[in-house]
């Protein structure tokens, strides 16, 4: 198989910045047919990325035996079910994070595709990025010497009106709050630099919304190595944050904004500044990644086991933490 033909399943606000372009771009790919909650706008997104199928519902394009392969890019929710439903029709999955709406979805969906022969793939895109790499190696060799704590925030403002087309994500649809939405991204970057959770402690709480989802959440860890992190989400900052900080037994490794990838390593009493930025398309190397798995027949950088851990670890903050029932304060209250 040379080329990979896609199916994109949703054509929201990532789909159109990210995936679609890259589908579309990837020499080995082809953006076969799309379908969209929305049929009335499914042809005109089509046609805006060189696709020549569009389908009113998502049932209809995964009977399409033209396409090998789809992005599910749709709300968590309907991810167990359309990747389920994709694996029995013997395509390819790539799908959004994070992955279901719980362990048991994700076990569905992991089953099926081992049970049809095919791929599963999970879009942490954090995990392609080349700052990441670096500090995967840099913890390797043991410039820093043992990793004792590590601390990660992820800290924006997001409060939308009713009509917002995103306002679904802080409605219990959503699965949750921030630490659901955008925390699953920190979490697997924890796993993966860090190894296996052990231990989880958390909380949530409705701060500054009343919401039916919290919109701050904090959780600590401890791994399997001995290591500790904390991880801090929110909401209702006015300030945005996307850090990572990792402090060991020899020196430490800093990097102010993730999505930017200058990093500082502190090591042996020297610092040194180092720059790795990602792609412009955030997307496209894990995309990539994922069309070369299929090709050598080889399992995806982050497969479906590790959205399954993301999830185990979601549920873990979920369960030992309840929302605060205070309401928050009124605007203008000290």
């Amino acid at each position: 198989m040379n080329k990979i033909k896609w199916g994109l399943i949703g054509c929201g606000d990532i789909a159109q910045k990210r995936v679609a372009p890259a589908l579309r771009d990837l020499p080995r790919c082809e953006l076969v047919a799309v379908s969209r909650a929305r049929p009335e706008l499914a042809e005109s997104f089509a046609k805006a990325f060189g696709a020549r199928k569009w389908y009113a519902t998502w049932q209809e394009m995964l009977g399409d035996p033209e396409i090998d392969a789809v992005y599910v890019a749709t709300p968590p929710r309907w991810h167990a079910a359309q990747t389920v439903a994709a694996a029995e029709g013997g395509k390819h999955v790539l799908c959004e994070k994070p992955m279901a709406m719980d362990v048991a979805e994700c076990d569905r969906m992991i089953a099926a595709c081992r049970a049809n022969n095919v791929k599963l793939g999970i879009a942490y895109y954090r995990h392609c990025y080349p700052a990441v790499t670096r500090i995967k190696q840099a913890l390797a060799s043991g410039e820093v010497g043992k990793v004792v704590f590590a601390q990660v925030n992820a800290f924006e403002w997001f409060d939308p009106a009713p009509s917002h087309p995103r306002y679904w994500f802080v409605k219990q649809e959503a699965g949750g709050g921030p630490m659901f939405d955008f925390g699953c991204h920190r979490i697997e970057l924890l796993l993966h630099l860090l190894g296996p959770i052990q231990e989880v402690k958390s909380l949530t709480a409705k701060v500054a919304f009343e919401r039916e989802v919290e919109d701050t959440a904090a959780a600590l860890f401890q791994f399997k190595s001995g290591a500790c992190a904390s991880l801090a989400v929110t909401h209702a900052s006015a300030e945005p944050q996307d850090t990572l900080d990792i402090y060991g037994t020899r020196g430490s490794i800093h990097v102010a904004v993730l999505n930017q990838g200058e990093i500082r390593i502190m090591s042996g009493g020297a610092t040194r500044a180092e720059s790795h930025p990602p792609a412009p398309n955030l997307h496209r190397p894990l995309i990539e990644d994922f069309i070369k798995a299929v090709v050598e027949n080889r399992a995806p950088v982050v497969t479906g086991e590790m959205g399954r851990a993301v999830a185990e670890i979601e549920a873990e903050i979920y369960a030992s933490s309840e929302p605060g029932s205070g309401e928050p304060p009124k605007p203008g209250a000290p």
